[in-house]
């Protein structure tokens, strides 16, 4: 039986076939360069400014609310919350 063509070589796009046609015959077919690693401390300290974002954001949203907006929110939430478990019943 013949060895069937991997898919990831052959384009679904025609525009993407014709691109790789013109990427061989000018001969540069080089694969992408790949960005560059992000540092393990980097890393770290975004993901510490996030959360120290976070942890404002909820609290300050709360804070600037009126009672009314809240009550909106709960409801939107809780009605979420219950068509979630209405559909997993069925």
């Amino acid at each position: 039986m013949p060895k069937r063509i991997s898919k990831s070589s052959r384009p679904m796009d025609i525009n993407q076939a014709a691109f790789q046609m013109v990427r061989r015959s000018t001969g540069t077919d080089a694969p992408e360069p790949r960005p560059a690693k992000v540092s393990d401390a980097v890393s770290r300290v975004m993901a510490a400014m996030g959360r120290k974002g976070g942890k404002i954001g909820g609290k300050r949203r709360l804070s600037t609310m009126t009672a009314e907006q809240r009550r909106e929110v709960a409801l939107q939430a809780a009605k979420a919350r219950w068509s979630k478990h209405k559909k997993s019943a069925e």
